[in-house]
Parts: C-alpha cells; structure tokens; sequence
C-alpha cells in the first residue's frame, strides 16, 4: 500500500494515497476500534454531514467570506456524497471521544478531497482547500456534530413513524376481520367477561396510533438546531447574521422543518430532546412487547394452551421435538424492546454526565438512539408482514370458552339479575357444567335469547334496554 505524508497539531501521520480522509481521520481510526460499526453505517448521518456543509459553504459565500471557486468545489463533493458516493471513506468507529470531532473531521478531509480533485489538485494539497479553514469555515464540531445527529434522527423518525402506521393498519384489519368472534376478556389472567376478538386487535391499533402522537411530539423538539453557536453558543468565529441564514439554506437543502435555538449556549450544552425521545422510544416499545406478549398467549397450545389464535408458521421450532412450530416473530420483537429499553439507560447517562457548556458524550447519546429507531422500525415491519397479517382465529375454541366461563355471569346480570347470576355461578363451579348450558335448564333465559344476549354486538356496547327487555321474552 503506498501513502502519502499529512501532518496535524500532532505532528506527521502517513495516509493510505488513495484515501479521500486525511490525518485526523486516521488517528480516529486507530484511537476508536470500538464497536467495529463505522459512521458509514448509517447512511443518514453521512448526508446530514453533506447538507450541513452544503449550506455553510453557500452562506459563507453570500456573506464575502469564501471565493466562488472553493464552494462550488465544496458544493460538488457534497451533491457526492448526498448522490451515495464514497460513503466507505467515512471509518471512524460510531462511538468515539472527543464529542463527534473525529465524525466531523472525517467529512471535512473527505469533501476537502472530493473539492481538490474537482479544482485539479491532488489529495492532500490542502493549501488550495482546507479540510479546517474552509470546509469547516464558521462551524465547530459542537454545533455541526449536534445538528448532524439531530437530521440524522429526523430521518429515521420518519422511518419509524411509517412502520408504525404500517403496522397499526394490520391491526386495525385483523379489528375488522375478527368483528364477529366472541371471545372471553381477562383481567389478572383470569376470566372476565366476554368480548370479542376484533375489538382485543383494534385495541392494539389504536395503542400503535396514540404512539405515533407520541413520537411526532418528540420530533418537534428535535428540530430545533444550534447551527451558528460553533464552540459553546457564542458564535465566535461566525459573521453576524451567519446561525440564521445557515439555518434557513439547511432548511431548504434537508426538507425538514427546522428551527434555530433561541439560545444556542444553552441548545450546545443541553440534552434534553434526546432523552425525551428515548423515553418516548421506551414506552413504544415497552407496549409492542405487551402485544407480543399477548398473541403469544393467545397462540399458545396447540392443544395445551389458550389457542384462540394461530400465528404463521414461520419455521420449524425445535430440533428434538417434531412438529413443534414457535411464536419467534413477537419473540424477537420482545427481544428488540430490551434492547431500547437498555439503551434509554444509556441515553439518560450520557445525558446526565454533560459538563458546563458542552455534552461531549454525545456520540454514545446518537448511536444509542440510531440503533433503537433501526431495529424498531425493522422490528414492526416485520411484525406486520410476518405474523399479524397472517393471524387466524379459532372461533369454535373462543366461543368454547365463553359458554363454559363463570365470568359469563357477569354478562347475564341485565337479564337474570344478580341472585340468579350467582346461582349459575356456584352450581357451575360445584357441577363443572356450562354456565350456557345451566342458564338454559334453568329456563332463566331461552337460548335464541341467551345467543342474542351473547351475540358480538351486545358485547361491543353497553346493552340498551331495550336489548335487555327483547332477551328476557
């Protein structure tokens, strides 16, 4: 391998030639061999880095301060970089010291590179384009790495809120599908009173719905970027007028709707939009995997079990065991809440160990956060497609269990009153009988009324009365 000879505030630090990162980024390499996932792991952060330089370039020139030639070379690597160009010369490890400064040297060498070559210079001539004067005219990793990982979110955000609603439309089919299939409710796992199985689903969908809400709110926060505050939010070293006009070009170049801090020594040091987010990413997943929880149970059997549904079979479940099938999909997805709920963890320490004007833990605060929205998103994808969507019912076992439940005298208390509802009650736990069967023996109720009193739609609402009058006759 040849190399070529760069040097920093260190000293002499030999390059690969034909890399596009220079000496910083070489060190970082060498320093962080951490977690073994580089930045270029994660698409998004690598074209949140483009936009931003992108939109200091272009403000650095509207206010006088860099030549036409020198951003139209940093635009060009940029559109390169945002075009899915040289995406593996970003190598430094995800999680680094140094609050993200390795993360933003990486993308000033490499577009210092990119614009050298456009000007006709060759790779390292940094003289002619500087990865520090120029690309990183006005900017400092403190509000560049910050607002990175804020566009980098956003986008996944997007990402995640897609899956859920994708998800969310599964459950409120199966809502549908299932509209007629009486069931029996629990409480404490143990019988409650009947209801059906199309409102347990829609349950669900409405659970997903009401944490999309929840992770739109925490959106909003993180649009609010400290673009313009460079060290510690003073704005030392940018023009005045620099934070807002940045902001705005960022804007229009993202797509999203972005808005500068209204004091950026306090945007540069605080975190708390982050560990609002990961709260919020927490309690998502902390309800999917009760879901999961449930049609687990609900599947469970086949002949042992409550097996009122079945799940898809998705692969064979053991090796010992012939014909054993698993419910491996709400498993993994049980799975992927442990680790968000870990990572909230870990988000609220690196939040809370933030110093005087600057969090420098921050690329913990990013890769916790970024890996939690991937496995999220992927997570309910394959939830919706590879096991709600294929949800069937066992209606003759749901219907079972209702007429043989005790708690089906609850249901039967507007129609026979609450004497005879116990009555039922302790002949059927004395006698093991049906409390349908014993209703009907009893002559307390017909069975047309008994069917029409226990008919999915007296148990979507409240009986009315006249509904309790009509199954008296």
């Amino acid at each position: 391998m040849k190399f070529r000879n760069e040097h920093d505030c260190i000293g002499q630090k030999e390059v690969p030639e034909d890399a596009l990162y220079g000496a910083q980024t070489m060190r970082a390499s060498e320093n962080f061999r951490i977690t073994g996932i580089p930045i270029s792991h994660y698409p998004h952060i690598i074209y949140s880095l483009a936009q931003i330089k992108k939109a200091a370039a272009l403000t650095n020139n509207e206010l006088g301060k860099l030549d036409d030639d020198k951003t139209k070379a940093i635009v060009f690597a940029c559109d390169e970089l945002l075009a899915d160009k040289h995406h593996e010369q970003f190598v430094v490890d995800i999680i680094q010291g140094g609050a993200g400064t390795s993360t933003n040297m990486n993308a000033n060498e490499v577009i210092a590179n990119i614009g050298l070559e456009h000007l006709g210079f060759k790779r390292g001539e940094y003289d002619n384009l500087h990865p520090n004067i120029h690309v990183n005219m006005a900017q400092s990793t403190n509000d560049v790495y910050p607002t990175c990982l804020r566009l980098t979110l956003i986008a996944k955000m997007d990402q995640l809120i897609e899956s859920m609603e994708y998800l969310q439309k599964n459950f409120a089919a199966k809502g549908k599908e299932f509209s007629h299939i009486l069931k029996m409710g629990r409480t404490q796992l143990q019988d409650a009173v009947p209801m059906t199985l199309g409102q347990e689903f829609t349950s669900y969908a409405v659970m997903v719905g009401e944490d999309i809400e929840r992770v739109r709110e925490a959106k909003a926060l993180i649009c609010e970027i400290n673009m313009g505050g460079t060290a510690i939010g003073t704005g030392l070293n940018a023009p005045p007028k620099y934070a807002e006009l940045v902001t705005a070009k960022l804007k229009e170049i993202s797509g999203f709707d972005l808005e500068l801090a209204p004091d950026l020594v306090e945007a540069t040091q605080d975190t708390g939009a982050y560990v609002q987010l990961s709260g919020v990413l927490k309690r998502v997943a902390v309800k999917i995997s009760k879901i999961c929880n449930d049609l687990r149970l609900l599947s469970s059997g086949p002949r042992c079990g409550l097996n009122e549904i079945n799940l898809p079979r998705m692969a064979p479940g053991s090796s010992i065991m012939p014909g054993k099938v698993n419910p491996i999909i709400p498993e993994v997805v049980n799975q992927i809440a442990f680790t968000v709920i870990g990572s909230d963890v870990t988000v609220s320490m690196a939040a809370e160990a933030g110093q005087l004007e600057l969090n420098v833990m921050e690329p913990a605060i990013g890769a916790s956060l970024l890996n939690s929205l991937t496995i999220m998103r992927r997570g309910f994808r394959t939830l919706a497609d590879r096991c709600i969507s294929g949800i069937t019912a066992n209606e003759d076992v749901c219907r079972g269990y209702v007429e043989n439940s005790i708690g089906l005298v609850t249901a039967l208390n507007p129609y026979i009153g609450y004497e005879k509802s116990t009555e039922v009650a302790n002949e059927a736990l004395k006698s093991g009988g049906s409390v349908y069967d014993i209703v009907i023996e009893k002559g307390y109720m017909s069975k047309e009324a008994l069917d029409k009193a226990l008919s999915p739609e007296a148990m979507v609402h409240t009986h009315p009365l006249n509904l309790v009058e009509s199954t008296k006759k």
